[in-house]
């Protein structure tokens, strides 16, 4: 069975781009892991509560085919989080899917993942990716080798289906 983790935020994360992905996957067969800053409940934008069964610093990259960082403002602690970036860059080296959407393509770029690479992200992100040394394309999605990146709550969908590409 293939498996995803979802890293999301331990409040103010899309509650769109978190339950859609997560929906669609499982429904593909997908097992789906939640990991946040906190073990426990999570505090969604608009209303939802999530749960998350780990930590960030405890998700071993030999357990997962890939990661997903969930956007929303609550993604912002992950900007500068050297944990989430590391853990970011080792699922990148094994060649497993490394993905982000809203502004949470602001944390691969300050990992240097996006350098190089076609990318979009929420407007209010671009400058940082630009900065970064990314294509910013401002496309709703945008899949480059095994790195896909959204720009927000409405392409959370056809976000999950490049993923379920990819796997």
């Amino acid at each position: 069975m293939k498996k995803f983790v979802f890293v999301v935020a331990p409040k103010v994360f899309r509650d769109e781009e978190y339950i859609e992905p997560k929906m669609i996957l499982e429904q593909a067969g997908i097992e789906v892991t939640t990991a946040s800053t906190v073990v426990g409940e999570l505090l969604g934008k608009i209303k939802i509560k999530a749960q998350s069964q780990m930590l960030v610093k405890d998700i071993s990259v030999n357990d997962f085919d890939g990661i997903f960082f969930v956007g929303g403002g609550g993604a912002s602690v992950y900007f500068e989080d050297e944990v989430a970036h590391n853990i970011a860059k080792k699922f990148y080296d094994e060649g497993k899917i490394v993905s982000a959407i809203c502004i949470a393509p602001v944390i691969l770029a300050k990992a240097g993942l996006l350098k190089n690479r076609k990318a979009t992200v929420f407007p209010d992100g671009a400058d940082i990716l630009i900065q970064n040394g990314a294509e910013y394309t401002a496309k709703p999605v945008e899949v480059d080798d095994q790195i896909v990146t959204g720009n927000g709550p409405q392409a959370s969908k056809d976000f999950a289906n490049e993923l379920l590409k990819l796997l």
